[in-house]
């Protein structure tokens, strides 16, 4: 591996960790796609339970775990060709020198950055997993939120019943976002393959598309408008 593959994978690292640690932070004080839609999913567990019938409540959540599912059987599918992959690399090679501008790869080279793909589809897997179990779990909060008309449960104890539902929810909204930003980045590294210039210039222009849809999006604007909010206002708590 030379200098520059080095600095590419070290920069790729550490441009996908601190973005991530970013979008939180910065989600915190300003609106964004995650800090708007959570104040929402309270909303939606609070007129929750002012209903007799969930059943619109569960079929939500229900097409939220089939699109989740979907990825989670695509990370499935894509390992299996990147193994696949791995037993064909001089092919794959050979394929790869005819491309123009690309560097030559040895096969350790090659093998090397299809592991590294292979990790990344893993981490996206187990990321949907776990959000389809958050939305199974929030599944048995709703099958369990009292009836609107059930005595002794203070207005108080109803909203915390909300929000921490709420919470689940939004949990299981992070952990599917980190899915997505694996695909995101996965389609980066797809560039080192090319070259290692590429690669950088890959994962900067991902966090660049992500920066614009989670913060600055119409989408967030829309969001917003609905009740009446504007980008650059602190989220409320």
């Amino acid at each position: 591996m030379s200098w520059l593959d080095i600095a590419s994978v070290t920069g790729f690292f550490i441009t996908w960790a601190g973005y991530t640690v970013f979008a939180r932070k910065k989600a915190k004080v300003t609106w964004s796609l995650s800090s708007s839609l959570q104040w929402y999913r309270v909303e939606w567990m609070l007129r929750m339970l002012e209903r007799d019938m969930r059943m619109s409540d569960a079929a939500i959540i229900g097409n939220l775990e089939r699109v989740i599912g979907f990825f989670a059987s695509t990370s499935i599918l894509i390992l299996a060709g990147l193994v696949t992959a791995l037993t064909a690399n001089k092919a794959a090679i050979e394929v790869l020198s005819s491309l123009p501008f690309a560097e030559q790869t040895s096969v350790e080279q090659f093998e090397v950055k299809v592991l590294l793909l292979v990790l990344i589809f893993i981490f996206a897997f187990f990321n949907f997993t776990w959000s389809l179990r958050q939305y199974s779990f929030a599944n048995v909060l709703i099958g369990a939120a009292p009836p609107p008309d059930a005595e002794g449960i203070s207005q108080e104890e109803r909203r915390r019943f909300a929000i921490n539902t709420a919470k689940v929810i939004d949990q299981a909204g992070h952990s599917y976002n980190y899915g997505l930003r694996s695909y995101y980045f996965a389609m980066a590294v797809m560039g080192w393959f090319i070259h290692p210039l590429l690669f950088m210039a890959g994962y900067l222009l991902v966090v660049w598309v992500l920066f614009l849809r989670e913060f600055r999006s119409r989408t967030l604007q829309s969001i917003l408008a609905a009740e009446g909010r504007a980008l650059g206002h602190e989220p409320e708590k």
